[in-house]
């Protein structure tokens, strides 16, 4: 098939794209948001092309990927054609729903358009009124067992934790520094030390790393904070649990459903947090054990064979 879809989330689309598919993403002469085109930090495969909006026309298009609710009208003005109606189209939904939870109704709750949730919570939160819904999970391109927890130091990976604050549990950061040392990995994370009030030997910033180098210095922590507090399920963490290490996570959202008995902690509680980073980070058999767990859990959920699967199955349910 040829997908249309947009750049928007560079782990997620980084799978995605592995499929026996070819994949059209608009690019714009400043690469915004609505035209960024092929990633630059992702390994993406020559069977993702990049086309204007002005040539979209000129493709051959058999299904939409629709991320965001205004990309339903840019297809009706780049492509000419209604999704749902004039070209077969699926909503893909990456969020938990905001605002007046749980009665939040999803923008396109009304359209004749199948919704796709990543996660089971998502999909129950959000309204999405008559429309039909499935979940298919997060799939992660293996980078294998690489933990080495050589550093007694806690990584963590958000992405712009000081404009998202206690989305992200930035707030909660500064607890957890108290029980080791951390590193923090991710998109707008200059300065972050200075929000949270701690000094630069409690918590280092790493800038927007390519994925290959972050998962290589990321495995050699020796435990993943996972401080979500109201996001949909990160992936980042699930490339932890790949990497074979320890992970800690606030229980809210999917995390309960990811991260399983014996492969780390999971807690609502500060505390418990704290003291579960503090003994990973010092006991190096405890989190080794957690941390074979939780790469054998995540291989079996979280595939990316799975999920490709998976999407195959949508796909062709959409077009038919």
């Amino acid at each position: 098939m040829n997908i249309l879809m947009w750049h928007v989330h560079g782990s997620w689309a980084t799978t995605f794209v592995q499929g026996d598919h070819h994949y059209v993403v608009p690019v714009l002469p400043d690469r915004g948001p609505d035209g960024v085109g092929r990633a630059r930090t992702w390994d993406w495969p020559q069977s993702v092309v990049e086309v204007a909006p002005e040539h979209l026309r000129e493709q051959r298009i058999d299904a939409v990927v629709l991320q965001r609710p205004h990309e339903y009208d840019l297809v009706r003005s780049w492509l000419g054609a209604t999704p749902g109606e004039d070209v077969p189209a699926v909503y893909l939904e990456h969020n938990a729903p905001d605002g007046d939870v749980p009665l939040t109704r999803h923008p396109m709750a009304d359209r004749n358009l199948p919704i796709v949730h990543v996660t089971h919570f998502n999909a129950l939160m959000w309204d999405c009124g008559p429309a039909s819904t499935t979940v298919v999970e997060h799939g992660v391109l293996d980078p294998g067992a690489r933990w080495t927890g050589e550093l007694r130091r806690c990584g963590v990976v958000v992405n712009e934790p000081i404009r998202r604050g206690r989305h992200t549990g930035t707030d909660l950061l500064a607890g957890v520094a108290e029980a080791a040392p951390l590193d923090v990995f991710g998109m707008g994370v200059r300065g972050l030390a200075e929000q949270v009030g701690l000094s630069p030997d409690r918590c280092a910033v790493h800038e927007d790393l390519p994925q290959e180098r972050m998962h290589a210095e990321l495995a050699r922590r020796a435990v993943y904070f996972h401080p979500m507090r109201w996001t949909s399920l990160g992936l980042s963490l699930l490339e932890a649990m790949h990497l074979a290490m320890p992970v800690v996570a606030v229980a809210s959202t999917e995390a309960a459903r990811a991260v399983v008995p014996g492969t780390g902690v999971v807690s609502a509680s500060a505390a418990e947090l704290r003291e579960a980073v503090r003994r990973y980070a010092h006991d190096h058999e405890a989190a080794r054990d957690a941390g074979l767990a939780a790469r054998e859990a995540a291989l079996a959920r979280y595939g990316s064979e799975r999920f490709l699967q998976d999407w195959d199955a949508v796909l062709k349910e959409v077009v038919s």
